[in-house]
């Protein structure tokens, strides 16, 4: 494990069957590739790591241009760390060939946004009653204070709010088939965020078979 995770993109979700005739939903990740754009070292700088380029974009301003040095114009840039005996220089690219069939990894992306949701949607409350004259109160919130004790609302109350779009990481999620070739990813089950979106995945570190 010379390198802890990559970036990749989201490209949707299909089924795929094993040797033993097994349908697997998977998420087809395109992983990589990224370009090495700076090497970090412990004696320098205390710990072993690699910043990356991934994506493309039209045109970087000019600190940027002499940070990748001709490399190219990357969208995003992120930094892993490099454990093991991985070795790296400015310019390498790194693609699929991080991650085996059968290994475990951790997917951070960013969910879907659902705008502006009420507490049936957001929190799943059950509404008010719908007769003995309440007319236009089957989806409202109710109550969400006390009266005399303690005067107030509590922070932190579960209201309508907005819904999604925030960072989220699915764990211990299993790399049921790669294709090196196109440079594709097949991780069993949902990862988060929309299709093309850009998502983390990270050799797991707290890897558990769901046996007790």
């Amino acid at each position: 494990m010379p390198l802890e995770g990559m970036l990749g993109r989201k490209l949707g979700m299909t089924q795929v069957f094993d040797d033993k005739g097994t349908v697997h939903a998977v998420t087809v990740v395109e992983a990589g590739p990224m370009v090495v754009t700076q090497v970090k070292s412990p004696e320098r700088d205390g710990y072993a790591a690699i910043q990356v380029g991934y994506g493309e974009r039209k045109r970087s301003n000019k600190p940027m241009r002499g940070h990748f040095k001709k490399l190219g114009d990357f969208r995003l840039l992120r930094e892993f760390r490099v454990r093991g005996d991985g070795e790296y220089t400015v310019g390498d690219k790194v693609g699929v060939e991080l991650f085996d069939e059968g290994d475990f990894v951790d997917v951070t992306g960013v969910s879907r946004g659902r705008g502006f949701a009420g507490g049936v949607r957001r929190w799943s409350f059950r509404g008010g009653p719908k007769t003995h004259g309440q007319s236009d109160r089957h989806r409202a919130p109710g109550s969400i204070g006390a009266g005399t004790t303690p005067g107030r609302v509590y922070k932190g109350q579960k209201m309508a709010t907005h819904m999604g779009a925030a960072q989220v990481t699915v764990r211990n999620l299993r790399i049921v088939a790669k294709d090196e070739a196109k440079g594709l990813l097949l991780i069993e089950g949902p990862v988060p965020g929309a299709t093309n979106a850009t998502v983390t995945v990270k050799h797991t570190t707290k890897h558990s078979t769901g046996k007790k």
